[in-house]
């Protein structure tokens, strides 16, 4: 299994994972089209244009707010905080729901310590997602014997004249890890 197949398996299992965040392998596509980490936001000047991408945690949507959407996003480096105006939430209903990973450009807003980026476009990049699980070096699964430090050698051959193949052979046709991440954001509206 690669690493990134691993992460994958993880969002599958238990909806999140303590390998690279999913992210981290996408990072050189994502700059490749501008995309910048949400950590840059913090060094950002008041008005500047910003492009930045990330799995959608949360949609919060207050009563308060006249029609406001805040969404949180986060990548490998960090969190950012988009505000949605309602003409482009209404623009781009679908978009802004569905995502799991939401591209952003827009205007970075800072009062005093608190940085927002205003959208003006909102991208739904959820396709790279699927690109996550044949990323990266290949994670080695220790295989063997509880004895095999002691004696030397890998996987437990007594189970290959069972099996009829070694362990590392093993193929599951139903584990498929081209399948985008699903993450499921805190919806409050």
């Amino acid at each position: 299994m690669t690493l990134g197949a691993e992460v994958v398996s993880d969002y599958r299992a238990i909806g999140l994972t303590l390998r690279p965040h999913p992210l981290a392998f996408l990072r050189t596509d994502l700059e490749r089209e501008g995309f910048r980490p949400a950590s840059d936001l913090l060094t950002a000047r008041n008005r500047q244009g910003f492009k930045t991408a990330g799995l959608v945690l949360v949609r919060q949507r207050p009563g308060s707010a006249k029609g406001v959407l805040f969404i949180t996003v986060e990548d490998e480096l960090g969190t950012g905080n988009l505000v949605v105006w309602p003409s482009l939430f209404e623009r781009n209903r679908r978009t802004i729901l569905t995502a799991s990973l939401l591209g952003c450009e827009g205007e970075v807003q800072r009062v005093g310590e608190v940085i927002h980026l205003v959208a003006h476009r909102v991208f739904d990049l959820s396709h790279l997602l699927r690109r996550v699980g044949d990323r990266d070096e290949a994670f080695v699964a220790p295989a063997g014997r509880g004895d095999e430090a002691k004696r030397g050698g890998s996987a437990d051959q007594r189970e290959a004249k069972v099996l009829g193949r070694r362990a590392r052979d093993i193929y599951i046709p139903d584990l498929r890890y081209d399948a985008p991440i699903k993450v499921k954001p805190r919806d409050f509206r």
